[in-house]
């Protein structure tokens, strides 16, 4: 017999958000009472850090940008050593990021994505993958940056606009947890949500539809 996936994505009730247990969609994760045990139990591990987090919200809800809202986690968190994790395209971006943290009196130790100079072709990338084919390019290096951080022992990582992929490997080795300030997207100007937006006009051919 087939077991019912997870799908929050097509619920017209959610029960969650009303705190409503009984009655539940046969697709509904919380009919399975065991994951919300252990996630309890592995809250703990991180409770200051996960109050803290509504804490913010609160106070920051529509008024603070999120640039704001990572400063004022990282005071309530009293973090003293912050990593940046960026791409090689956001310099200017890392540059203004870092003056404003000094301003907020906290240390910002920054590793760009292509740390290493290491030619895509080392990595095993096609030369005809790359954006000048015959040319050296740097391939990007989320895993060092990673372990550069770790070695730096920073307690709070920020990511700036890694690449798709890239990101995903740069949190799973990051050993401090890890937020997104800008998300890479070229096209619409670092702002995805708007492919989702313009799904049935003007990004539809971009999407593939």
């Amino acid at each position: 017999m087939k077991r019912n996936s997870a799908d929050c994505i097509s619920c017209k009730v959610y029960k969650c958000k009303k705190g409503e247990k009984d009655h539940l969609p046969s697709f509904c994760p919380m009919n399975d009472g065991s994951i919300y045990e252990e996630a309890a139990l592995l809250l703990e591990k991180h409770r200051e850090f996960f109050v803290n987090c509504s804490v913010i919200e609160k106070k920051g809800y529509g008024v603070w940008p999120r640039a704001r809202e990572i400063i004022e986690f990282i005071k309530a968190m009293n973090f003293k050593r912050i990593g940046l994790a960026f791409c090689s395209g956001f310099q200017r971006e890392a540059k203004m990021l870092s003056e404003i943290f000094k301003e907020h009196g906290i240390e910002l130790i920054g590793v760009m994505c292509k740390t290493g100079g290491t030619d895509k072709s080392v990595a095993g990338i096609p030369e005809e993958c790359k954006l000048k084919p015959g040319h050296f390019e740097a391939h990007c290096n989320p895993i060092a940056q990673a372990l550069v951080l770790n070695k730096e022992e920073t307690e709070f990582n920020i990511i700036l606009g890694l690449c798709v992929g890239h990101d995903s490997l740069f949190m799973k080795y990051s050993e401090a947890l890890c937020t997104t300030l800008v998300t890479k997207d070229r096209v619409t100007g670092h702002n995805p949500v708007a492919a989702l937006y313009l799904k049935d006009s003007y990004m539809k051919s971009k999407l593939g539809l």
